[in-house]
């Protein structure tokens, strides 16, 4: 076990391409004041007459293009792979701060049905990545399918908050709002537009990058 988990440190302590470093760095650079301004502006807000579109393309957008990149660019596909591992793991370790949404809701600005499966749920991720992080720094036996647990359970909760997000929302496919989506802050609005038009498609794209990796480990240990 101690062989494969230098493994994982030989392949994520390769040199980045620094000019992919660069390329990454000024992408988010971009990225993040677009999103402020587009939430500024109401963009991302749908009203209750139609679906969430812009949210869902804010999403979709970053996730496609990062999916593109990674299948038709090598050089790309390179530095994906040459990233630390462990550094991805700890930044999951950030998701606590989603536990901001069950005090929302205890201010009656978001749903329960929303709130408590998303806010409890990046707190249980955030927490688990510390320990998973722990179990690779000591080389811990099982340390790869920690990780793999970590990264499914994480986009198994964006999927949940997602969901749930949406039927409680106050737009087209507002389901479970009963009505009372206007009373409640909006997600498509400054500043919690900035989880699901950032955060979320950044962390996703964390947890892909991860499982890649596993799955590269995997290939050459094989």
């Amino acid at each position: 076990m101690t062989g494969s988990s230098s493994v994982a440190g030989r392949e994520s302590s390769k040199s980045a391409d620094p000019a992919l470093v660069a390329l990454a760095v000024l992408i988010v650079a971009t990225w993040l004041p677009a999103v402020v301004l587009g939430g500024v502006a109401g963009i991302f807000e749908s009203g209750p007459s139609r679906p969430p579109l812009p949210i869902l393309a804010a999403l979709a957008v970053p996730l496609g293009i990062f999916g593109l990149a990674y299948a038709l660019m090598p050089r790309f596909r390179d530095f994906v792979l040459s990233l630390d591992l462990r550094v991805l793991t700890a930044m999951q370790s950030w998701r606590v701060i989603g536990g901001m949404f069950v005090f929302l809701w205890a201010f009656d600005l978001r749903p329960a049905l929303f709130a408590f499966p998303a806010g409890l749920g990046d707190v249980a991720v955030g927490v688990a990545a510390v320990f998973v992080l722990r179990a690779m720094i000591d080389e811990a036996p099982g340390w790869r399918r920690k990780v793999l647990l970590l990264n499914l359970g994480g986009l198994l909760d964006f999927v949940g908050a997602f969901a749930t997000g949406i039927l409680t929302s106050d737009s087209a496919l507002g389901l479970l709002a009963g009505g009372k989506a206007d009373q409640w802050a909006s997600m498509g609005s400054m500043p919690l537009s900035l989880i699901p038009t950032f955060a979320v498609p950044m962390w996703i794209i964390l947890h892909l990058i991860s499982l890649l990796q596993l799955r590269e480990l995997g290939r050459r240990a094989g």
